[in-house]
């Protein structure tokens, strides 16, 4: 007979990559309560209360603000596969790897794709993404706000303006920049956003909330179908074709999240539980708050960095607050750095993909690890693992400049 496996006993390890990264304590708790029935009036109430909150998260006032049940990825296609129709166009202005994903989603769908490219590093003029419009004419926009993959942030809010002066749509992925970069749904117009949990809203990848507008409302409903056995006698389906998938149907979702609580899936109930207290966490200490937090812990990384004589990457005017892209030094191995920042100090760090595998490091400053004391750990240990590696730098440099930049953002705030 095959011995037993042991109990799961992870080693300690401080996540500093591009995500995930170590969830907040609370979060975990919340995630350890008792199960209830997807249709417990307590449950029920739990899935009123994570709305209500992701609303404040995103910065809007739309109705249809909930959970899709899965990795951030979920969210993204779930988008897709109910705004795009097979013949459809959509634009895909493309920075990093993220917006190869959506390309990929919506030929999935039978879409006609039209996309555009920024090298990898930079983001695009707003002007770019109007010519493109006005000479794909489409349906949909679908980009990213920020891409780990190259730790840039994309400007929206003339982007939102554009397409609502050219009646397009506008959806945009903020996993890897919500909560801790400026979202504003309703004022920059943009009608649908989705994101994951394990970035600056510090959980577990598993849950990706969603929000959109009444513009995608009135897209999803012209698509609306109930399934065989919960079909209530004298249904009548919308005009439009079926959405592609079951799971990501959006107008079935909305049945399910709305009043008449029509079955579709089983909730994940610990996500949601999950899910809720991360939007509370966030909610309590104020979105202005952790977006300037996540602002101070990226840029004392970035100020260490430079002092230990390391390259940022990219276009340090639209970086993420709370990723930075480094260049591995000329004769250094990146990914043997790498292992030993994990097997000698417990932190992880990240290298990227494509065209920037193995050429750049990505530090990642999210959620709890936003903080002071991971920033200094990670610079202390990356400085020690540089030196082993041969590379003469400035020694102690790296963590004093780090602390000069906390200290300066301190004394900024208090002024405030």
């Amino acid at each position: 007979m095959t011995a037993p496996y042991d109990e799961i006993n992870p080693p300690p390890r401080l996540l500093m990559g591009p995500g995930p990264i170590d969830a907040d304590p609370r979060v975990l708790r919340a995630m350890a309560a008792p199960l209830l029935g997807q249709f417990d009036p307590v449950f029920r109430r739990y899935m009123d209360e994570t709305m209500a909150l992701y609303r404040q998260v995103f910065r809007t006032e739309n109705r249809w603000t909930f959970l899709i049940d899965g990795t951030a990825r979920a969210g993204i296609e779930a988008s897709m596969v109910s705004i795009l129709e097979p013949g459809d166009r959509v634009l895909v202005p493309i920075f990093g790897r993220f917006g190869h994903l959506k390309r990929e989603i919506a030929t999935r769908v039978g879409a006609e794709v039209h996309a555009i490219e920024a090298e990898w590093g930079t983001v695009f003029d707003p002007q770019q993404v109007a010519e493109a419009i006005d000479r794909v004419r489409p349906k949909l926009v679908a980009l990213c706000q920020g891409d780990t993959s190259t730790t840039m942030c994309q400007p929206l809010d003339e982007i939102g303006r554009i397409c609502r002066e050219r009646d397009v749509l506008l959806y945009v992925d903020a996993t890897a920049s919500i909560g801790g970069n400026r979202l504003e749904v309703d004022a920059w117009q943009i009608d649908a956003v989705t994101c994951g949990l394990q970035k600056c809203l510090a959980g577990p990848s598993g849950s990706a909330p969603i929000t959109f507008n009444d513009r995608v409302e009135a897209v999803v409903r012209r698509r609306h179908h109930i399934e065989e056995g919960i079909r209530p006698a004298g249904f009548v389906p919308g005009e439009g074709p079926r959405i592609a998938s079951n799971y990501f149907d959006l107008a079935m979702l909305m049945d399910y999240w709305s009043d008449k609580a029509l079955n579709h899936h089983t909730e994940a109930t610990s996500m949601l539980y999950g899910s809720r207290e991360c939007a509370r966490i966030l909610v309590e200490e104020g979105l202005d708050a952790a977006e300037a937090r996540h602002r101070a812990a990226g840029q004392a990384l970035a100020s260490g960095l430079q002092a230990m004589g390391l390259t940022l990457f990219g276009d340090q005017r639209h970086r993420m607050t709370n990723v930075v892209g480094i260049h591995v030094p000329e004769g250094v191995e990146g990914e043997a750095v790498r292992r030993s920042m994990l097997e000698d100090f417990g932190i992880e760090i990240g290298t990227s993909f494509g065209p920037l595998h193995g050429r750049i490091w990505r530090i990642g400053t999210m959620g709890v690890n936003a903080r002071k004391q991971p920033v200094l750990r990670s610079l202390g240990a990356l400085e020690a693992v540089l030196i082993r590696a041969g590379l003469a730098l400035p020694r102690g440099e790296a963590v004093q400049a780090a602390m000069d930049a906390f200290e300066g953002a301190r004394k900024t705030a208090a002024a405030a």
